[in-house]
């Protein structure tokens, strides 16, 4: 055969790889409102800059008639490309061919790329549409997920790893994302879940539907699965895009710095009103987190989950950061399970890539409860706690109102290795609130005092005294755990001032083969 033909053969295998299942299978993946691996994957990375990997490779199963169906790519489509002209490696699994099931050649492409990309210390993507295990591969397609399994365990804290569901995800298939460092979910077409609808009621008897069950709203307020959710597959992809503009490749590099018009000196006056003299009324904490980052672009992460606090990234003059921030328009606040582990998380990615820390303090507490004690928030507090003084980036600490208790500790205090601590004149930093501290430590007068009347004008009396010792920041900074009493209209350079001073911070853990946190 001449070369000719044979450049013709090839270019023919290609556009039959293109077609993946088929046209009738494409358009049917249209009409669901889904896209195709390959087109998935042109909108995610730069234009022209994917190169794929094992093409023509297929299945070599010889049961059930499979031997008669043998589909080039084998139904997931792998290989490099760039973002922002930033190396990332890519697979995105092909529903159309076999339902996107995953077969032992398949997976064997998809270690290939993750093997690859810990190589040369590039972010790996997953974008998730499939059936689950190849059913006529039997145990074969069992040990490819778990192939992939001690990939993704391997990679943690390495190079940063993101899942998008864009599909069905069931059975095993879900402990690859559960094992990435952020999962996004669209609203249309994706799910996730252990065991499906029917089998839940085989052994339940619960009736429940596939979006009930695993829906893109279900992970990303109640189980806190799903990191982030988009209204169609564009969206997620573009939120990828962004996502990754704050992280750096891998866990040696430092995060990538960008280019900064918005001015470093910018006072935001509102700041200097923005706390309401009741100490218990609420105000939204992302209202200082717009007005104090750069350009007011703050990327949520688990946005609808654990709202009580509030996690995500944004960029001090052009430096990306982490913020922790308690919420008070949302449960006052308050540490509970759920937002213990939300944060613990976070700032332990932060912690691995080597991104600086801003935490911004307003938590009156733990919430009390039998729920609470019952479901282990000894445990679970003890994660944030641990992820904290766990962490050896910067780490720079704001307390703008409440800081009470074991959550004052908690949140990035300095006995937790918080490099640099401010607070906002309204800071408030005690023990309890002055109600339960009275209570307390006059008990025994209380118990004294027969008439009502009396009783009120003394816990009134005796509130005012705490308040005035404890109400202010100036009591910890006597002690030198606040480091500086700020204009809360000047925290953004204030911010800026200490992370710059901290750029070259250099701080260790014992050696050890790995810590043991409270899981």
């Amino acid at each position: 055969m001449a070369i000719e033909d044979k450049i013709k053969t090839l270019l023919a295998k290609r556009e039959l790889a293109k077609l993946g299942g088929g046209i009738s299978r494409i358009e049917s993946q249209h009409k669901k409102g889904k896209l195709t691996a390959r087109e998935r994957i042109d909108l995610l990375l730069d234009e022209g800059s994917f190169e794929e990997f094992d093409m023509f490779v297929t299945h070599h199963s010889h049961d059930f008639g499979l031997e008669d169906q043998l589909v080039l790519s084998d139904g997931v489509v792998t290989g490099y490309g760039t973002i922002d002209g930033r190396l990332v490696y890519i697979f995105s699994q092909d529903f159309t061919v076999f339902g996107g099931s995953l077969s032992e050649a398949y997976a064997r492409k998809i270690c290939k790329v993750m093997d690859q990309a810990m190589k040369v210390g590039a972010p790996v993507i997953g974008l998730n549409d499939s059936g689950g295990a190849r059913i006529q591969e039997g145990v074969k397609s069992l040990a490819g997920y778990a192939e992939i399994f001690q990939r993704n365990i391997n990679a943690s804290g390495v190079i940063p790893q993101i899942s998008a569901i864009f599909g069905p995800c069931a059975g095993g298939a879900v402990y690859s994302p559960a094992l990435t460092d952020f999962i996004f979910m669209s609203e249309r077409n994706s799910y996730m879940f252990v065991t499906g609808p029917k089998v839940v009621k085989t052994v339940t008897g619960e009736v429940v539907t596939v979006e009930e069950l695993g829906g893109a709203h279900v992970h990303a307020s109640k189980s806190g699965v799903s990191h982030f959710i988009s209204e169609s597959e564009e969206e997620g992809l573009l939120m990828i895009r962004k996502l990754l503009s704050y992280l750096p490749s891998n866990n040696l590099e430092e995060p990538p710095l960008t280019q900064c018009t918005d001015p470093i000196d910018r006072l935001e006056d509102a700041l200097n009103h923005i706390i309401p003299a009741d100490p218990n009324k609420p105000y939204d904490v992302k209202d200082v987190i717009f007005a104090v980052v750069d350009e007011n672009e703050f990327l949520e992460v688990h946005k609808y989950y654990a709202k009580n606090i509030v996690t995500g990234f944004a960029k001090f003059n052009g430096m990306p950061v982490g913020i922790v921030a308690n919420q008070p328009n949302y449960l006052a606040g308050v540490l509970d399970i759920d937002a213990s582990r939300k944060a613990a998380r976070f700032v332990r990615f932060c912690d691995a890539f080597n991104i600086p820390l801003v935490t911004m303090v307003d938590v009156p507490g733990f919430l009390p409860g039998t729920q609470q004690e019952y479901g282990g928030i000894i445990l679970h507090g003890a994660k944030l706690m641990f992820a904290y003084g766990e962490a050896t980036v910067p780490k720079v600490t704001v307390t703008l109102r409440k800081s009470y208790g074991g959550a004052h500790d908690v949140m990035s205090s300095k006995q937790l290795r918080g490099d640099i601590n401010y607070a906002w004149p309204s800071a408030e930093i005690a023990v309890m609130g002055p109600k339960g501290a009275i209570e307390i430590l006059q008990s025994r007068e209380l118990g004294l005092i027969e008439n009502e009347d009396e009783k009120k004008r003394f816990i009134a009396q005796k509130e005012n005294e705490y308040k005035e010792k404890f109400a202010n920041p100036y009591e910890a900074a006597k002690y030198g755990y606040i480091d500086d009493v700020i204009e809360p209209r000047n925290t953004r350079f204030r911010v800026i001032r200490a992370l710059q001073a901290l750029a070259t911070k250099k701080d260790t853990n014992p050696p050890r083969k790995h810590c043991n946190i409270p899981l």
